[in-house]
C-alpha cells in the first residue's frame, strides 16, 4: 500500500488518519500549527446523526465522544433587535444533534491516532508534480517530502487545492466578528438571559448576533454584519476597544442585552469574513491527489462544515482500503460521491445565511423553523 499524505491535522484529516491506522495504513499529518495548543479551536460544533456521528462510530469513537457532549446544547431561540423572544425550542435530546466543544473533539481524534502521524510546525510552502501521480512538498522550515497519495486538507485557502482546480474561495459580502463573555451569569446577567441555555439567533436584514453558551460559564457569539469588504478593512482590529466600538454602532437601537454581546467582550473582536467555492465545485480527477472538507467545498458557515469534513475523512479511508489495488479507482468513486453531497450541503448553506439575513429577518428563520 502506497503511504499516505496528509496535509492538515483539521477534523476531517485526522478522522482519515485514524480509520486508516486501524486498517494498518500508515499516513502522515503536516500541520503548520507548531502544536496543538498553538491557537483556539473555536466553539461548540454540533454533530449530526448522518454525517458526523457516522464518520466518527466508523472511526471507533462514538464512546468518546458521547462524554464530551454539552447537555442542553441543542436548546434555540430566536429574538428580534428588542430582545423580543419569537421561538423558543428546548433541548429534550431528540434532535440528533449534540454540540460538542471543537477543541475536545480534536483532542479526542489527536489521541485517537499513532504517536507521530502528526508533523507540527509543517507549513506547506510548494507542491510540485514529479510525475506518475508523485508530488514533492516543500515546507516553510526548509524541510522536503515526497508524496504517493496526497490529501489536501488543508482547509479554506489550501495549496493543495490548485493541482485539482483553479477555484478560489469569493468573500460572500458578509463578515463576522467573534467576541467572548466570561463567567456571563454573575458579569453579565443581562446577555445571559438573552441568550439562553443553548444558541441565540438574534437578526434583524443584513445584520445579526449568533450566539451560544459553552462550558465554562462562557458566551461565544459571532455578530454579523452584510457589508462590502472595504467597510471592513477600514476598522483597526487591533484596537480591541475601537473595534467593538465601530461594530456596536452598526447595532444602535438594539436591546442593550444584545449589544453588550459585542461591546462587553474580554477578549479582542477576531474578524472572520466569510468566503465560498462555487456551490457545483468539482474537478477531473488527477493522479495521487484529492482533497477533503473545506478545501474540497468551502460554504458558508451553517453547522454543516466540520460534519462534512469528517464524513469526507472516513468515506475517503474506506475508498482508499477497498481499492488497495486501484487507489485511482477508490478516488474516482470517493470524488464521485462526495461532490453529490457537498453541493446539496452548499447550496443549503447558502439559503440558511440568507434566510438569518435577508430582508424579512428574523421572519424568515422564524418561518423556517415553523414559528412563523
Amino acid at each position: 500500500m502506497k503511504s499516505v499524505t496528509i496535509i492538515g491535522a483539521g477534523l476531517g484529516g485526522l478522522v482519515l488518519a485514524r480509520i486508516l491506522s486501524l486498517h494498518g495504513i500508515c499516513s502522515t499529518v503536516y500541520e503548520a500549527d507548531s502544536s496543538p495548543q498553538a491557537r483556539g479551536q473555536g466553539g461548540l460544533l454540533d454533530i449530526h446523526e448522518h454525517d458526523g456521528q457516522t464518520a466518527l462510530e466508523d472511526a471507533g469513537l462514538t464512546a468518546a465522544f458521547r462524554e464530551i457532549i454539552v447537555e442542553g446544547g441543542q436548546a434555540s431561540r430566536i429574538l428580534d433587535r428588542n430582545g423580543t423572544l419569537l421561538f423558543e425550542e428546548d433541548d429534550d435530546g431528540s434532535r440528533g444533534r449534540p454540540e460538542v466543544p471543537r477543541s475536545e473533539l480534536r483532542r479526542i481524534l489527536l489521541e485517537s491516532v499513532p504517536a507521530g502521524t502528526v508533523q507540527w510546525g509543517k507549513r506547506l510552502g510548494s507542491v510540485t508534480p514529479v510525475g506518475e501521480g508523485r508530488y514533492r512538498l516543500e515546507f516553510l522550515d526548509g524541510s522536503c517530502v515526497f508524496s504517493d497519495l496526497l490529501i489536501g486538507a488543508d482547509g479554506a485557502w489550501s495549496k493543495v487545492r490548485p493541482l485539482v482546480s483553479g477555484a478560489v474561495p469569493q468573500f460572500l459580502g458578509t463578515a463576522f466578528v467573534e467576541t467572548y463573555l466570561h463567567d456571563v451569569d454573575a458579569n453579565h446577567p443581562l446577555a445571559s438571559q438573552a441568550v439562553g441555555p443553548g444558541a441565540l439567533f438574534a437578526l434583524a436584514p443584513g445584520q445579526g448576533i449568533f450566539a451560544h453558551r459553552e462550558p465554562g460559564k462562557m458566551v461565544h457569539a459571532y455578530v454579523a454584519l452584510t457589508r462590502p469588504k472595504e467597510w471592513f478593512a477600514k476598522i483597526d482590529f487591533t484596537d480591541g476597544k475601537a473595534a467593538r466600538a465601530s461594530i456596536a454602532q452598526e447595532f444602535d437601537g438594539w436591546s442593550p442585552a444584545l449589544t453588550s454581546l459585542i461591546t462587553d467582550s474580554s477578549a479582542p473582536p477576531v474578524l472572520r469574513m466569510l468566503h465560498a467555492l462555487p456551490v457545483d465545485h468539482r474537478w477531473p480527477r488527477v493522479s495521487g491527489v484529492t482533497l477533503l472538507g473545506d478545501a474540497a467545498h468551502l460554504a458558508p458557515p451553517a453547522g454543516e462544515g466540520a460534519n462534512l469534513a469528517m464524513l469526507d475523512g472516513a468515506e475517503l479511508a474506506a475508498a482508499i482500503v477497498s481499492h488497495s489495488n486501484d487507489i485511482e479507482a477508490g478516488l474516482r468513486k470517493y470524488e464521485e460521491n462526495m461532490f453529490v453531497r457537498s453541493h446539496a450541503a452548499a447550496a443549503a448553506s447558502h439559503e440558511t445565511l440568507s434566510l438569518c439575513l435577508d430582508s424579512r429577518a428574523p421572519y424568515s428563520l422564524l418561518d423556517f423553523f415553523g414559528g412563523g
